[in-house]
């Protein structure tokens, strides 16, 4: 699933930038396409994190999941995932020796 996201970024470097921008020099370049992937990186919100910008998702999760550890019993962070629902699983399937 990665390769979707360099895909989709390749994509939007070529189409964006690369298409419409001439370069002098190979440093202009390296310059330009910094500043570039940059702003893609930190200023642009993205569709697949809620239209957030990437330092924008970074502090909703960072605030999501970790809790002040004056308030946490243990040294572990709290789980990501919900537990299953007691009485979800109460039919087991058989399973055929073979």
């Amino acid at each position: 699933m990665q390769n979707g996201f360099v895909e989709s970024f390749n994509g939007r470097l070529r189409d964006e930038f690369l298409s419409e921008t001439l370069f002098g020099n190979l440093a202009q370049a390296c310059e330009l396409i910094t500043a570039w992937v940059t702003d893609y990186n930190t200023e642009r919100p993205h569709s697949v994190l809620g239209y957030r910008t990437p330092a924008g998702f970074a502090l909703y999760l960072t605030t999501a999941i970790a809790r002040p550890a004056t308030r946490v019993e243990s040294s572990a962070r709290r789980a990501i995932a919900q537990p299953t629902p007691q009485g979800a699983h109460d039919q087991l399937a058989p399973v055929k020796a073979g």
